[in-house]
């Protein structure tokens, strides 16, 4: 088999890789590869491959993982456990009292201590938004 394929099996073999780990750095190598796979075409001297290999990893790496890194694989905050209860709806369980400013809301299927956040009375039944969260205790608006 000639080297121009050993190189692009190499190449493939490299963005196969990159999809199961993060950080370009095996997408770099797969470039390389292509670019020795190139020079392969027009020279069979060995040593010329692999300074194309080398010089289009290192080129990969420098130039396209940053911008990889700054716009595509940014990964968005998300929100869990607790956190997340934040912006949700929920229905009050026990009425929200004015004078303790305490009651109780079920969201998904979960009931939690909660607070009106301008400390009126809120009726059993009620849609209420969940506004912040403090410990256990969560703030809540009616809509």
């Amino acid at each position: 088999m000639e080297p121009k394929y050993w190189w692009t099996i190499i190449g493939i073999v490299g963005f196969i890789v990159e999809i199961f780990t993060p950080g370009f750095f095996a997408a770099s190598i797969g470039i390389g590869a292509f670019f020795a796979a190139v020079t392969a075409m027009f020279t069979d001297v060995v040593e010329y491959q692999m300074i194309a290999m080398a010089t289009g990893s290192l080129l990969a790496f420098l130039t396209i993982r940053p911008i990889w890194t700054r716009y595509l694989a940014r990964t968005k905050d998300v929100k869990t456990n607790a956190d997340a209860l934040i912006g949700k709806v929920g229905v009050v369980s026990e009425d929200i009292n004015s004078d303790s400013n305490t009651g109780r809301v079920a969201i998904d299927g979960d009931d939690w201590k909660a607070t009106s956040e301008d400390g009126l009375a809120i009726v059993s039944g009620s849609h209420v938004e969940v506004v912040k969260r403090n410990s256990i205790i969560l703030t809540v608006k009616s809509i």
